[in-house]
């Protein structure tokens, strides 16, 4: 009798699992979908950076413009503009740029585009908690990266459950990191430059261009 009370119990916990993941596809799936139904997407983002065992605390505030697979990022006092072609990374302290080019179809090229639909492979997924932002839903989504040699332990990815947009990303390091991005500003289908991803190096006469390929 035990053991068919256990054998129901572990396949009860199995179905409970197993409809966690499906919920939790559907909504990452939502998302996807949400994110590539925009002409363009504008965000004032926040990040912050905790690691207790080393005493580091850091915020920092920055915003990327993302149409397709190209992006203006702006961050840290430096700015990269992805073309679809190559990537111009231009730091006004150094007075310098670098020019990279990016195969986008390669799948461990990281760019801002993929940082909101990452979560479509390399990861075991389910739903997780449920709070109250400022009278908005955001449902958590816990990531576990399938690979060993990834160094992020689980990332959590807060959804608003209504406008099925991403409102933060959580990440929690294996040495005890802890990086955070907060969506301050979410727009949409904004009227953007015709060059709004063009390099323009005449605006940069004095900079050293550093050319890596």
């Amino acid at each position: 009798m035990k053991k068919v009370l256990s054998i129901a119990l572990l396949l009860f916990i199995s179905l409970s699992v197993n409809a966690q993941d499906k919920k939790a596809k559907e909504l990452l799936d939502a998302v996807t979908s949400k994110i590539k139904s925009y002409d363009n997407i504008v965000i004032d983002f926040k990040y912050t950076l905790n690691n207790s065992k080393e005493n580091i605390n850091q915020d920092s505030k920055g915003n990327v413009t993302l149409q397709g697979n190209k992006y203006v990022l702006n961050f840290m006092g430096v700015t990269k503009i992805y073309d679809g072609k190559s990537t111009y990374t231009i730091n006004p302290e150094d007075e310098e740029i670098t020019i990279s080019s990016v195969n986008d179809k390669d799948d461990k090229a990281i760019t801002p585009s993929k940082m909101l639909t990452f979560f479509n492979s390399g990861y075991k997924f389910a739903m997780d908690i449920v709070q109250n932002v400022k009278g908005r839903k955001i449902q958590f989504i816990k990531l576990t990266p399938t690979s060993t040699k990834d160094q992020r332990k689980e990332i959590l990815l807060g959804i608003d459950i209504q406008t099925k947009n991403i409102y933060n990303l959580i990440e929690i390091g294996k040495n005890g990191t802890k990086t955070t991005l907060t969506v301050n500003s979410f727009k949409t289908n904004q009227p953007l430059s015709k060059n709004q991803f063009t390099f323009v190096k005449s605006k940069y006469p004095k900079y050293y261009i550093n050319k890596l390929d």
